[in-house]
């Protein structure tokens, strides 16, 4: 077993030894996971896919409720809102 250790900062933080960061193929900005199993933990990189529409938060305006949604569906349709 090849073993690598790190100095935890008074912060909390470590350097991830840079043949780790290889093996799990970490840049700069990735995140990982800490996964507790019995009495060991493990450290992998997180798989999560990223909110493809994280990027369009904020770009519609905010709606007060059912009916001004919608109103607004009604208006991209061109028709009439109906209210339920």
């Amino acid at each position: 077993m090849n073993r690598l250790s790190a100095t935890v900062t008074s912060k909390g933080q470590i350097t991830i030894p840079q043949e780790i960061r290889r093996r799990l193929g970490l840049h700069e900005g990735d995140r990982v996971d800490f996964v507790i199993e019995g009495e060991r933990t493990l450290i992998c990189r997180n798989r999560e896919e990223a909110n493809p529409f994280e990027r369009y938060i904020g770009a519609l305006r905010a709606f007060r409720g059912r009916d001004d949604i919608n109103a607004w569906v009604a208006d991209l349709r061109d028709e009439e809102p109906s209210s339920e």
